[in-house]
């Protein structure tokens, strides 16, 4: 009925009669589908399915049960349960009745929905038990044996959830006593499995004395079953048996029956027998664990090479359980071989001679080399126990050519899960971490993405090990010995970028906010902190931009260099916050949020507190929307009296916002927030009490970008005088400097110098020195190039001049910017940042430089005159 494609070569018709053709086309279509449609639904189906409305809720489900189509029927045993809350006696009387009548005949579905119902009533315990025995848990027992295997499987997780909550003498008399003739040999393979795990599950609810009694001779009549099914389902429960019978009776009865299961002709019940034994060697003490277990273990080990690859399987991952039960039993030599053991089954399937045997098929070389895949992953997870099997003092020359090769494994999944590892190594390790730095960077290469992302999830604890762990106590940062580090980190971020699975991406920038405490300050600006815009500025994703955001800021945070902090400072505001893209000045508000939070609040009201009130007036209403969400943290930053001048400016740009808002969306927020910042109680420059915490906080966050600072002028001090960086006392006072960053998230001092004594101990003169030479540094080195950022500084000024204002504001304005200017720069001051900056300054009056490029504005003439104001008062 379709056209045919055109020829080649040939133009497709799209003239009047070719449509035409198509529409003939669609109409044959639809006339064949139609009669189909209708057929779906007969007049005698809808009148079959149609229910009276005024039947009650008991009366439609026996309608239903009785004339009901399946799938009435099973959404009425789905609704059992409610019915028994709702109306209980109905429902046994009336409803449950039906539901045995159906589920002699129902499907697989009916099935299913009624054991998952069933056990629903029963955990309610709305109803006797004896209600519960006589009208429930007899269809249960009832379907047990369903010639369904997923229908009796239901049934029996149902029956072994029930017998959880019935009583004893219930038990013993609707289930223990009938399961004696059940477990027999005559009764089915079925049966007896089943009456297996029955067993296993009884003997939590019975003492000792009557497991011994009753459960027990069960217990021995299935262990030596004819049919190997019954003897590994009978021997995975005598863990719990035993648990049930005690330590004496376990070591009379239950391991003499292991020991017999251990050595039978099926392999399923030898691994059983072996998997319960592991399990259990808590139970044992040392002599039996020595004499009768050890043996097992080896004989076991010894012969899994030439058993099935399932036993391997299994062996391997129970190994590191096996090696932690049985240590310090081992005599040297079987020490010796178990860690041997362990090792060829490292490498188990990599070092066959060509590959295969030359007999097999495609199929079974793919399946089984599926299962020494598995044998691998299941050594990579033990690799923590076998570590602390042969001491960590011993790694290298026992184990880390075993790392190694699993490192470098072929198939993903290894690598996936000792990436998963690589943490657990590392603490075990501890000083001797330094072995694994190839590894790391091996793993951080490489190509699966999986891999990188489980490596990624503990990279700032890895990465704080290796720093601090090394052959030398002396050397400050180990990871300086590690030249590939950083490439690693940076190739890794690139691929992570460049898929399309951008959880991993996110997580990855996440995770970098660690490295101001692995790496120098001067390797972060120059290959990461760049990278971070880049992100910012591109990436599609919205959380890896926020996640790229915070990490930039927290490298801002720890940057030890003034003018790279300006210029960073710089981008922020130029390229998002002013740039043409409303996207980017969105991820500039959220810049701002992360700054808020990171540092102090003097810092953000120096250099962001301007840029980010000007986006009030933004064109595009997202914008001025995250700016409302934003202005309640704006404030919180801003302290009493000192910030006067600034309140008044933001609640200015929030009177303007409610006049001259257009969108009604923007409107709401803003008449929200204002609501909001009403109700804010302003942070006062003394400490209060019930913001005693915060303003502690926020002092230690001003100490901290002091430090940075003097820090800055101790390496300029050290390379004028002498030349010699590398001097043994500047570097103890960085590393002395290093101990507050990474002891900040965690705890933080009780008592901390306010910010009127948050200088370091030494005389006026010092302290006057190294100010002026922060001075110096700053208009020399910075004046042309941050000329720009003047521009906000003085916009604080032209904000008293605009014609919405009135000529008393006006005056206050010019009088409390004057003031408010004056008095920061004399007392309140942060002595984390220099008191004459160029960058903008909107709680300090500092910039007296003019600004060659803003000489052509319109706000060159009010920034002149406020200018001139402050001059003016001495």
């Amino acid at each position: 009925m379709h056209p045919p494609p055109p020829a080649a070569g040939v133009a497709m018709d799209f003239g009047q009669n070719s449509l035409f053709g198509y529409m003939e086309d669609l109409q044959e279509l639809t006339i064949i589908e139609r009669p189909v449609r209708r057929s779906l639904k007969t007049p005698e189906e809808i009148e079959r399915l149609t229910v009276d409305e005024d039947l009650s809720d008991i009366d439609r489900a026996v309608y239903l049960l009785s004339a009901g189509q399946d799938i009435q029927g099973t959404s009425v045993i789905a609704n059992l349960p409610f019915l028994m809350r709702q109306n209980p006696t109905e429902t046994l009387r009336r409803v449950l009745p039906k539901v045995r009548e159906v589920l002699h005949v129902a499907s697989v579905e009916m099935q299913l929905t009624a054991a998952v119902s069933f056990l629903t009533i029963l955990q309610e315990e709305s109803m006797s038990v004896h209600t519960c025995a006589h009208s429930f848990l007899q269809v249960i027992l009832l379907h047990l044996e369903h010639r369904d295997t997923g229908v009796s499987n239901a049934w029996l997780e149902t029956l072994l959830s029930a017998i959880e909550l019935l009583p004893k003498e219930t038990l013993r008399h609707e289930i223990l006593n009938p399961l004696v003739s059940k477990a027999q040999l005559s009764q089915t393979v079925q049966s007896r499995l089943v009456s297996c795990k029955i067993l296993g599950k009884l003997t939590n609810k019975f003492d000792a004395h009557s497991i011994k009694r009753e459960i027990l001779p069960l217990v021995k009549s299935l262990c030596q079953d004819v049919e190997y099914e019954v003897r590994s389902c009978m021997c995975r429960q005598l863990e719990n048996i035993a648990q049930g019978i005690g330590t004496e009776l376990t070591k009379s009865v239950v391991l003499p029956e292991l020991i017999e299961l251990s050595g039978d002709e099926s392999g399923s019940v030898r691994l059983a027998a072996f998997e319960t034994l592991v399990n259990m060697l808590d139970m044992f003490d040392t002599d039996d664990r020595s004499q009768t277990i050890l043996p097992l273990v080896k004989s076991f080990c010894e012969k899994s090479f030439k058993a099935d690859e399932s036993i391997l399987i299994s062996l391997s991952f129970h190994l590191g359980k096996l090696c932690h039960g049985l240590y310090g039993i081992f005599t040297p030599d079987q020490h010796l071989r178990f860690l041997e053991f362990y090792k060829k089954l490292c490498t188990l399937g990599l070092q066959q001679e060509n590959g295969h045997n030359e007999n097999q098929i495609p199929s079974q070389i793919a399946e089984q080399e599926k299962k020494y895949t598995s044998v691998r992953k299941n050594c990579a997870y033990n690799f923590p126990a076998m570590i602390v099997f042969v001491d960590p003092k011993n790694f290298h020359m026992e184990l880390y050519s075993t790392f190694f090769c699993l490192c470098h494994d072929p198939e993903v999944p290894v690598r996936y899960t000792i990436a998963i590892c690589f943490y657990e190594v590392s603490k075990l390790l501890n000083s001797g971490v330094y072995l694994i730095h190839k590894e790391l960077i091996t793993l951080l290469q490489d190509e699966s993405l999986e891999v990188l992302d489980a490596l990624i999830n503990h990279l700032p604890e890895i990465l704080e090990l290796m720093s601090i762990g090394g052959e030398s106590s002396v050397q400050e940062n180990k990871l300086s010995s590690l030249p590939d580090l950083i490439p690693a980190l940076t190739a890794a971020e690139q691929r992570a970028a460049a898929s399309l699975k951008w959880r991993t991406h996110e997580k990855l920038l996440q995770k970098y906010a660690c490295l101001p405490h692995i790496i120098s300050s001067d390797q972060i600006y120059y290959r990461f902190l760049q990278r971070m815009f880049t992100i910012m500025m591109t990436n599609n994703v919205l959380p890896v931009q926020r996640a790229a955001a915070r990490t930039l800021c927290i490298f801002l945070r720890y940057n030890r260099k003034q003018e790279q902090r300006h210029e960073v400072i710089q981008k922020l505001i130029e390229q998002l916050g002013q740039g043409k893209s409303y996207w980017n000045r969105l991820r500039f508000l959220d810049t701002c949020e992360f700054i808020i939070e990171i540092f102090s609040k003097s810092f953000f009201c120096k250099y962001f507190f301007l840029p980010v009130i000007e986006l009030t007036h933004d064109p595009v209403a997202n914008v001025r929307m995250k700016l409302c969400y934003l202005l309640p943290k704006v404030k919180s930053a801003l302290k009493i009296p000192a910030d006067m001048h600034l309140l008044q400016q933001l609640e200015m740009c929030v009177r303007k916002l409610l006049c001259q808002e257009k969108d009604k969306d923007v409107l709401a927020i803003v008449k929200k927030t204002v609501l909001e910042l009403d109700r804010m109680e302003m942070s006062m420059d003394v400490f209060q009490k019930k913001n005693y915490e915060k303003d502690l906080l926020d002092q230690e966050k001003e100490r901290e970008e002091l430090m940075f600072l003097e820090m800055e002028q101790l390496e300029k001090e050290k390379h004028q005088n002498d030349g010699r960086p590398s001097d043994k006392s500047f570097e103890k006072k960085r590393r002395d400097s290093r101990t507050p960053m990474q002891s900040l998230p965690k705890n933080i001092p009780i008592s901390v110098p306010g910010p009127s004594s948050s200088t370091p101990s030494t005389s006026k003169e010092i302290k006057k020195s190294k100010l002026i030479r922060s001075q110096s540094f700053n208009n020399q080195a910075f004046h042309a190039k941050y000329g720009n950022l003047d521009k906000c500084a003085s916009k604080s000024s032209t904000l008293a001049h605009t014609p919405s204002v009135s000529g008393l504001m006006r005056t206050a304005m010019l009088s409390l910017t004057d003031d408010s200017f004056r008095t920061r720069n004399t007392s309140s001051i942060p002595a984390s940042f220099p008191p004459n900056p160029v960058l903008p300054s909107t709680s300090r009056g500092t910039g007296n430089t003019a600004d060659p490029k803003s000489s052509g504005s319109k706000d060159a003439q009010p920034r002149k005159a406020t200018l001139k104001s402050r001059k003016s008062n001495p």
